[in-house]
């Protein structure tokens, strides 16, 4: 009798053993497949991956708005390489960097205005220089007196006033001009990157008062940063 209770008892051992040793197989397999539930983390199985994410990396300020250094690493090659064209009149080249669908606004000075700002579209930025028409871009300051001017003589008395290729500073998202117009632009546009193209001045006569600068404002657009805003600024009175 007792021999027989043995026997049973060793095979409930052995049976027990056999168990735990498929289970302990499971796990393993388990482990190495990345199927186990308990891994923290999400599995890489190859259709959770964005191809197409070109998505830029950037830290914000306390106001919200990119910070310059991260500004600077995003958008420095598309600025160079659009002041360049803008320098030489090259606007079919401008007109490619040109937001598809928001186009882009021009602002004689400062202050950004939405209602009444002029706003070209890529086809309209092509045949800028070959427009005849007149526009009215705003009020000349301290005047009040209508902007009324074809596209090319507004690029010569509010667009590329100066050599700004070859500015006196740069500045990435940040302020390098402030004259006594309301600063909007980051209000106004969306998560943007504002590059000025900054001259302190030019006649030590004048103490500064003759600053210019030239801003070029981008937005993101799928997967590039678009043009969608040009702001001339200078000492207004």
């Amino acid at each position: 009798m007792a021999k027989k209770v043995l026997l049973v008892m060793m095979l409930i051992v052995l049976i027990i053993n056999i168990a735990a040793c498929e289970v302990d197989t499971d796990n393993n397999d388990a482990l190495q497949n990345g199927n186990n539930d308990n891994i923290v983390g999400e599995k890489d199985d190859g259709k959770n991956k964005d191809k197409n994410n070109t998505k830029a990396e950037y830290e914000l300020t306390g106001e919200g708005i990119i910070k310059p250094e991260f500004a600077k690493k995003i958008i420095e090659g598309i600025s160079n390489e659009l002041i360049d064209a803008i320098s030489t009149k090259d606007f079919e080249t401008v007109s490619k960097f040109i937001h598809p669908i928001k186009g882009v606004r021009f602002t004689p000075y400062t202050y950004v205005s939405s209602d009444q700002d002029v706003v070209f579209d890529q086809e309209g930025i092509k045949g800028f220089f070959n427009n005849q028409n007149v526009y009215i871009w705003g009020v000349y300051d301290g005047v009040g007196d209508d902007i009324s001017l074809t596209p090319a003589q507004y690029y010569e008395k509010f667009i590329y006033t100066e050599d700004f290729k070859n500015a006196e500073e740069i500045g990435y998202n940040k302020v390098l001009s402030m004259g006594n117009m309301i600063e909007n632009q980051f209000e106004v546009y969306d998560n943007p990157i504002v590059v000025e193209y900054y001259f302190s001045g030019f006649n030590p006569d004048y103490a500064g008062l003759d600053w210019r600068s030239l801003r070029l404002v981008f937005e993101q657009y799928e997967n590039d940063w678009k043009l969608v805003g040009i702001i001339h600024n200078q000492w207004t009175t």
